[in-house]
């Protein structure tokens, strides 16, 4: 058995330790968070949920065994393709894509069901894979503004600018990872200060542009307002699922009523998505919320260890950046559901319920696993 694991399954063995641990207290929470959705719209069949969940986590799983197989190097060169499939993704998504709660942000794929996917999604994985291959090739430029800091940062404005309106919280996401990228590649400090102060006043003028137009047109942006108010004001009158959310975690104390124990999943509005790890709380208590924490903060870390290990500039910053972008995303998920962040709609990856965005996480981990097999395989030709 260690014999065909070994042989199929390469790479890091930690980072497929803490996929499987996902994968298992994922299908857990979501086959308990899912039980009063079953009753509302499959007639109480509760394993519905549990059996379509279970077959895109496995679905996943084989797209991190597909692209782990893949040398790393080849995605240098896929970056640029899905850079520029991206753009009009984004902007077909924008203006023309499926509408969920005033926000533009899926595409329906024909003939497959109705599924839809985040075109945000790929954006991200295009984007830090873009960044990677350009901090690897410019390092001798990364100090010119034009030849370095200029050439890359049109990207990252034109991405994070077509996700901006329907998604706030995603665009943040992807440039703050991004600047933290072009941080580690040497890209100049000062350079990175000047776009901070660019971002707060052009941020400044569009939310007071906005702020002056008539409340019934500010469509997300009146969103966004509701969601800073009521955090900052801490009232609980108008932010039912955060309410929900803190019984959630009051009532699970250090060690959580048990699976499938929860309470607040029949109140809560996603508490198999967005609101999973108050859940998980819930019924695992505090201890279970920190293994879960620890368990992506170690996917962090073995991505800092195989840096330290590699000679190629692409892997260090694909596997820096894909890691940074996916603990982010966990970590803002986690800050909402115990209310120390504004609620977002960002899902706990490879946890939460969700469709296409597993894929796109199995594909970032995937990317992630072939770098470290790369190491890997080198550390064994030195043996031998």
């Amino acid at each position: 058995m260690n014999a065909v694991l070994e042989k199929y399954f390469k790479g890091d063995k930690v980072i497929w330790g803490v996929v499987i641990a996902l994968s298992i207290a994922s299908i857990l929470a979501v086959y308990s968070a899912t039980g009063t959705l079953a009753f509302k719209t499959q007639d109480g069949n509760t394993f519905f949920f549990l059996f379509r969940h279970t077959g895109l986590l496995l679905a996943g799983i084989a797209i991190i065994f597909v692209t782990h197989l893949i040398p790393f190097h080849y995605y240098s060169r896929l970056s640029q393709l899905l850079l520029f499939l991206c753009i009009p993704l984004l902007g077909w998504t924008l203006f023309q894509g499926t509408s969920l709660n005033e926000a533009s942000r899926w595409i329906t794929l024909p003939g497959m069901g109705g599924m839809s996917f985040q075109t945000s999604d790929l954006a991200k994985l295009a984007l830090i894979m873009f960044i990677a291959r350009f901090l690897a090739q410019n390092q001798d430029n990364v100090d010119d503004f034009k030849k370095g800091f200029r050439s890359i940062m049109i990207w990252i404005v034109l991405v994070c600018g077509l996700i901006l309106p329907a998604n706030f919280s995603t665009s943040a996401l992807l440039f703050l990872t991004s600047m933290i990228l072009l941080f580690i590649g040497r890209i100049k400090f000062r350079y990175l200060m000047y776009v901070a102060a660019a971002g707060v006043a052009v941020a400044g003028i569009f939310i007071i542009i906005a702020m002056n137009m008539p409340e019934d047109s500010r469509g997300r942006v009146g969103t966004w307002q509701k969601r800073w108010e009521n955090f900052v004001s801490g009232s609980s009158e108008n932010d039912y699922q955060v309410d929900q959310a803190k019984i959630a975690i009051a009532t699970g104390g250090l060690l959580g009523k048990g699976p499938g124990n929860s309470t607040q999943r029949n109140f809560l509005p996603h508490p198999y998505s967005d609101f999973i790890y108050a859940i998980i709380i819930e019924e695992y208590g505090i201890i279970g919320a920190i293994v879960l924490l620890f368990s992506y903060l170690v996917l962090l870390y073995r991505a800092g260890l195989m840096a330290r290990k590699l000679s190629s500039g692409f892997g260090i910053f694909v596997s820096i950046g894909l890691a940074i972008s996916l603990v982010f995303q966990a970590f803002i998920n986690m800050g909402v559901a115990v209310n120390i962040l504004p609620v977002t709609g960002q899902t706990l990856p490879l946890v939460s319920m969700g469709g296409t965005s597993i894929f796109f996480t199995g594909a970032a981990i995937g990317i992630i696993l072939s770098v470290s097999r790369s190491i890997t395989n080198t550390e064994s030709d030195e043996k031998n």
